[in-house]
Order: structure tokens, then sequence, then C-alpha cells
């Protein structure tokens, strides 16, 4: 039997956020505020640091690709299965920063993986943006 390479997926999430790319990548990195959008964690913006994120449901385990602040911050993904990458890229513009969260790495046999995630960061985004609001 012969390996085929798997085609796969990514969800890809864009905001324009009328906040400056500084002050988003403190609410992406400091774990007091990821707390607040995303999930309990213990993350540092270090590569290599492993941390995971917790919630109700279980949790996820991660560990940091690239650090390179108010820029692009990508860190492995991993739970039930899954094995994908999430990447943040931050470009600031006129009005603020645009916000782009790709989740790369999905397999097609893990549509409810997919499904969830197509659901869940919109979630999370707008949740980042409350927690925006009321920072200083």
């Amino acid at each position: 039997m012969t390996e085929t390479l798997t085609e796969t997926r990514s969800v890809v999430v864009e905001r324009e956020i009328p906040h400056p790319p500084e002050k988003i990548w403190r609410a992406l990195t400091q774990p007091h505020l990821i707390d607040e959008w995303l999930m309990k964690n213990d993350f540092k913006p270090v590569v290599d640091h492993s941390f995971s994120l917790r919630a109700g449901w279980g949790s996820v385990d991660c560990r940091v690709l690239e650090v390179e602040p108010n820029k692009i911050l990508s860190y492995t993904w991993a739970a039930y299965g899954l094995e994908t990458v999430v990447t943040w890229t931050l470009t600031p513009t006129g009005t603020g920063t645009s916000l782009r969260m790709v989740q790369s790495g999905l397999r097609p046999d893990q549509q409810q993986a997919y499904e969830g995630a197509r659901h869940g960061w919109p979630r999370f985004l707008a949740s980042l943006e409350q927690v925006l609001a009321r920072m200083e």
C-alpha cells in the first residue's frame, strides 16, 4: 500500500480592527488577556515554549513556532487527533490593524473539527474585539 499525500484544509478569519498592532499583540500574547477571549493558558511568546489551552471540554496542546512581535505569532494546536498550526498575522492599516488568523493542516476526515474551527474562530475573534475595547 502506498502513502498518498493528503490535501489539508485551512480556516481563515480576517478582521479589520480599529486598534494598533501593539495593542492586539498584547491581547494575543498576555496570558490573563488570552484567558478572557480564548481559554485558560500558560502561554509565553517564546519560540519552542510548550503550553496548553484549557476549557470545560478539555485542553489543547500547543508549542510556539514563530514570534515576531506585533507582526506574526504561530503555534501548533493539537487536540483529539488534530495536528494543526494557528498563525496570526498583524498588518498595520491607516485606521488600525488587519488581523488574519489561519488554522492550517485540517485533514479531510476531520470534518467535525473543520466545522468547529469555522464556527469557533469568528466567535473567539468577536470576544477578542470586546477585550480590546476594554483595554487601556
